[in-house]
């Protein structure tokens, strides 16, 4: 009798770990890989609840955003504490400041993606 309920117990955790782990839920319409209109390098990536900055050199800046709304809020994460990180996200990307970053979703579709901040706006384009 211990045998079986250690064999529901089991199957029950694992349907609640399948159905809990739904690769890209949280990031809804901007889950995928975006490339900066303006550039050929830089490229935005949301899955679940990260968001993954990158350029074709390489770089890689982790970060955890939230979408409320019409705002999207990213706090970015150096894990080595490279002052490059701060500048591709900073310079490259123009998201400020590297830490904090507020945008907000001007349009989102399956092919587009708009932010804009203050009287900056960023287009990109899934890739």
């Amino acid at each position: 009798m211990a045998r079986f309920f250690k064999y529901i117990i089991l199957l029950t955790s694992s349907v609640f770990l399948l159905t809990s782990c739904q690769e890209g839920s949280e990031a809804g319409d901007l889950f995928g890989m975006w490339q900066m209109a303006e550039s050929d390098t830089e490229y935005l990536s949301f899955s679940g609840s990260i968001a993954l900055f990158q350029n074709s050199e390489g770089n890689r800046v982790y970060s955890n955003f939230q979408h409320q709304g019409d705002s999207l809020f990213i706090q970015c994460y150096s894990a080595e504490e490279l002052k490059s990180d701060t500048v591709m996200v900073e310079e490259s990307f123009g998201f400020k400041p590297f830490n904090n970053i507020r945008v907000k979703i001007e349009s989102v579709n399956g092919d587009i993606l708009v932010l804009s901040k203050e009287s900056k706006t960023w287009n990109f384009h899934k890739y």
